[in-house]
């Protein structure tokens, strides 16, 4: 048996979704996500399966990013010759072991279909490749344990203690999903660690946005409004709609419904990974409807023909009108402070009104709205505040009066 096909590396790369044959057997499959991985189809000599047919089986020989065209080719010839013997391959065969960073490698690409966005899936590997590859990348996955991740976790536990606890979750994934496939049978490493506590605990401190005072937002707002730029503009529209950095930026117009006065913003631009409804009011309107003219994919178009605003747009505005210590997303916070000093509004309204999650799991599958008449009662006020065409809320109880 020649170790030749009709498949070549190019092809191997490059072929599109479904099950592409090179002969005798072996089989590039090719998912929708992308991902590529070798089987191999076997006839094993006088075994029947339970109709009483010959005992036909598919084998998995590993991912096309780890194991080669070739290795893939001898590695099927291994199994038909075992086939051809009467040998089962399941019961039979030599199964390598792959090293962490392999497997690790593996598991990303099937996992990126499931990502809400490339940049995070990016940055899950990337926190692999920076903190574990160095040091057990190289290691068979099979002989990973509580030493080896304490090798990663201790180094960065206490002084980046987030992107360690990343690690940690990232290394467990990596773990189960080998144990899964029969590459390893202990308990995950990652489990044992944290449940002797053999990290030291760490007090994480909460971090603020540096917020400016409601109070301020009027003259800032009108300072704001003298300015042609288009940052000025997405700054404005951020601020009035309390919406975060990235959801303001990335609006496109199918997402605005002028009639009904609504913006929806869909679930996979979402932190919340839902739908999130943002009623527009007068002023909301009047900055983007003049937008409408540029004929751009984004709303808040940037330096580059359909694209959006850079994410530093903004911040760059608030430093050149010399507004030291506050950031863009300090705007939420200063319409959470507004809505409960002076709007006095239920926390659920002014929560909802920033997409935030409210209330317990249970609670919110009971929940039927999004209390979207009352989020809109309360832009109304805050836009008229902002924009100092509105007096004094006294009360958002029943009918508000300004």
């Amino acid at each position: 048996m020649a170790l030749s096909g009709k498949l070549t590396r190019k092809l191997v790369e490059n072929l599109g979704a479904g099950r592409h044959g090179d002969g005798n057997g072996l089989y590039l499959v090719v998912d929708p996500s992308g991902a590529r991985r070798w089987i191999v189809r076997v006839v094993v000599k006088g075994q029947r399966n339970k109709k009483g047919a010959p005992l036909r089986t598919d084998f998995g020989l590993g991912g096309a990013d780890i194991v080669t065209l070739n290795q893939a080719r001898e590695r099927a010839l291994e199994y038909r010759r075992m086939a051809k013997q009467g040998l089962n391959p399941r019961f039979n065969v030599r199964q390598e072991v792959p090293t962490f960073e392999e497997f690790a490698k593996q598991v990303h690409i099937d996992r990126m279909p499931t990502w809400k966005n490339a940049k995070h899936g990016q940055q899950w590997i990337n926190t692999l490749r920076d903190y574990a590859f160095p040091k057990i990348g190289r290691m068979p996955i099979d002989s990973i344990d509580q030493p080896e991740v304490m090798m990663c976790l201790a180094p960065i536990w206490t002084e980046k203690h987030e992107t360690a606890k990343r690690l940690a979750q990232r290394i467990k994934t990596v773990l189960d999903v080998a144990r899964s496939r029969g590459f390893r049978s202990d308990e995950n490493p990652v489990t044992a660690i944290k449940d002797a506590n053999a990290l030291p605990k760490v007090k994480a401190k909460p971090k603020h946005h540096n917020a400016m005072r409601w109070q301020d937002v009027p003259a800032f707002y009108a300072d704001l409004k003298t300015r042609n730029a288009m940052a000025a503009k997405a700054l404005m529209f951020t601020c009035l709609t309390g919406s975060r950095t990235g959801e303001a930026l990335g609006l496109r117009w199918e997402e605005i419904d002028f009639e009904a006065r609504l913006w929806t913003c869909p679930a996979i631009r979402m932190k919340t990974g839902v739908d999130h409804r943002v009623p527009l009011t007068d002023e909301m309107l009047a900055i983007i409807e003049p937008l409408r003219a540029m004929r751009s994919e984004y709303v808040f178009e940037g330096q580059k023909r359909h694209k959006p605003l850079s994410n530093m747009s903004m911040l760059m505005l608030l430093r050149r009108m010399q507004t030291e210590g506050v950031t863009v997303h300090g705007f939420r916070s200063t319409f959470r402070d507004w809505a409960s000093e002076v709007a006095n509004v239920p926390r659920e309204v002014a929560e909802m009104s920033l997409a935030h999650t409210v209330g317990s799991n249970v609670e919110r599958a009971y929940a039927r709205s999004d209390l979207l008449d009352k989020r809109r009662v309360l832009m109304v006020r805050w836009s008229d505040f902002v924009t100092g065409t509105g007096g004094q809320v006294v009360s958002f109880a029943g009918a508000t009066k300004i």
